[in-house]
């Protein structure tokens, strides 16, 4: 019975140090998230910087997983380039080694002291503040959980059931290797294993080998949750995670059969049984790190040949581009429409993903925002190379129905680009940062958000019906949305002045939204040009009056 305690308190002190690496992780992204992700979208011009970009995210979110997921998705969208990202993880590797080093450098008597700490922090209202409370909390209660640890684990190291276990992993390696990735695997963090093993290691209940082979065990079972989180992803994704797993498996399958040499030389540096695990875990990272940095090029191309690219999705491929009905202008520039009109409803899906994110403060539907740009891209390009194969058939009513066509794609791609590249990012910025609009100013906001999705509609209907009275209406409504969007900065400035505190947090995200929903605006209302033009309804891009004159 004393055997099933034992254990118990065995489970819960790891699902306590899990417990604590969870908290870091969500206090670093509460506070921090977005600085973190940019130090990985734009920190890898070059392979150094790849590389401590990797190291500083880990450190900060306590997770290579978490670091290796943000960057294959980042890979995914061609944020970074896939040689990069390889060495992007190298350092993430590392930044796991270093952390397991800082746990075991004995100072958890400092636990309160953080914990304490992070307490009268995220009473704070700052987003930062609260954010890196959450982190203290969560290192204080990792520092405890290590506590626990070894005090849950004392009457296990006198066991002879485990002494007579342990000495059977001993003398066979490859199973003690498998039963440390597995444990890995399942807690999804090598570092909870390097901490489970170190008090064993300090007893001296394990050989130096047993601890070298237990930590490359570690080490792969580490990479292998990433790899089954992105299975469903793209395949530059794929990729970046796959092509972690073969590099820390080809340097486990180097390492274990001379585990025994890496744990007497280390030792013979002066690590110590009792750090032996943590100084096996920085070694193994670090000669990972020289020795396939130079070779990420390599490994890149060998990922692009083992993974190839997806196959375009159904959903990706146009619909209604029918290349035998090229010979019919008429029928070609119908199915071309269509492909257009399904392309705006692509875009309004993406408008409202953006405005849910918004209002919400979730940020899951922001995800699908970049996939739906990523198919408006392809579709307008095969609605281009389809209309230009048409360009020299039928007659100048067909040609300027064509025109018409491609204008309209091409603004729809505009429209995409500012919600992915734009609004995404803003709202996303404002979920991250923990931002609150004033009430008015959120009120605007939406507002604006709204009325852009309804001329989205109108737009829709006047491309499809070529209506000019709507056609007018839109227009009208574009000089509406100029005026909303200055009279919204102009009492934003108010607010500012009268020194609102959501004012001042929000003042440059408030702006770039009011001016991206115009820009927005404007592009949607293009599609009424080229109606009220022929209609004779413009003068210098200017909207007649009703009685002919100009407005």
């Amino acid at each position: 019975m004393e055997s099933v305690f034992v254990l118990l308190r065995l489970a819960g002190a790891v699902c306590l140090l899990l417990f604590g690496l969870r908290l870091v992780r969500d206090g670093a992204t509460e506070g921090f998230g977005l600085r973190l992700r940019m130090v990985l979208g734009f920190g890898t011009r070059s392979r150094p910087r790849a590389f401590f970009s990797g190291l500083l995210a880990t450190i900060g979110l306590q997770s290579s997983t978490a670091t290796a997921l943000m960057t294959a998705d980042f890979a995914g969208q061609g944020m970074i380039d896939p040689r990069k990202a390889q060495i992007v993880l190298l350092g993430a590797n590392l930044g796991t080694a270093l952390t397991a080093w800082f746990v075991s450098a004995g100072i958890t008597a400092i636990s309160p002291v953080l914990i304490a700490a992070g307490y009268v922090l995220r009473r704070r209202h700052n987003p930062q503040a609260t954010g890196l409370g959450l982190a203290l909390i969560g290192v204080g209660v990792l520092l405890l959980a290590v506590t626990l640890l070894e005090t849950a684990s004392a009457p296990m190291r006198d066991s002879p059931a485990l002494a007579a276990f342990l000495g059977l992993l001993g003398g066979a390696l490859p199973v003690a290797f498998a039963v440390a990735a597995a444990l890995a695997a399942l807690c999804a963090s090598s570092l909870a294993v390097i901490v489970l093993l170190l008090p064993l290691a300090a007893h001296g209940s394990l050989t130096p080998a047993l601890s070298v082979a237990m930590v490359l065990g570690a080490n792969f079972g580490g990479a292998i949750p990433p790899v089954l989180a992105t299975a469903k992803a793209g395949a530059a994704a794929r990729r970046v995670t796959l092509g972690n797993l073969a590099v820390r498996g080809i340097g486990c399958v180097i390492a274990l059969p001379l585990a025994g040499v890496i744990g007497g030389a280390l030792l013979q540096q002066g690590a110590g049984a009792a750090g032996l695990p943590v100084a096996a875990h920085l070694a193994f990272n670090v000669a990972l790190a020289l020795v396939i940095a130079p070779f990420a090029g390599a490994l890149g191309v060998a990922m692009a040949r083992a993974v190839p690219d997806d196959p375009v999705a159904d959903a990706d491929r146009p619909r209604w581009l029918d290349d035998a009905a090229l010979s019919q202008p008429e029928l070609a520039l119908t199915g071309a429409s269509r492909e257009a009109l399904a392309i705006g409803d692509i875009v309004e899906r993406m408008m409202v993903l953006v405005m849910t994110a918004f209002r919400t403060n979730d940020p899951s539907p922001l995800r699908e925002v970049a996939h739906l740009d990523d198919r408006v891209d392809l579709l307008q390009q095969a609605v281009k190379v389809y209309l230009a194969r048409l360009s020299n058939a039928g007659g100048e009513g067909e040609k300027r129905r064509a025109i018409v066509v491609l204008d309209y794609v091409i603004n729809l791609e505009h429209i995409g680009d500012i919600l992915d590249k734009g609004l995404s990012g803003e709202a996303e910025k404002k979920i991250a940062l923990g931002l609150r609009f004033s009430d008015e100013g959120y009120r605007e906001l939406s507002a604006l958000f709204l009325t852009t999705q309804e001329n989205m509609r109108i737009a829709q209907t006047i491309f499809m019906s070529r209506d000019k009275t709507l056609a007018r209406k839109l227009v009208e409504a574009k000089v509406d949305i100029r005026r909303m969007e200055r009279a919204s900065a102009e009492r934003h400035f108010l607010r500012l002045r009268d020194g609102q505190a959501d004012s001042l947090q929000t003042s440059s995200l408030h702006l770039d939204m009011l001016r991206d929903l115009k820009r927005i605006n404007a592009h949607i209302a293009s599609v009424a040009y080229p109606i009220l033009d022929e209609e004779g309804l413009l003068v210098e891009s200017r909207l007649k009056s009703s009685d002919g004159r100009a407005a």
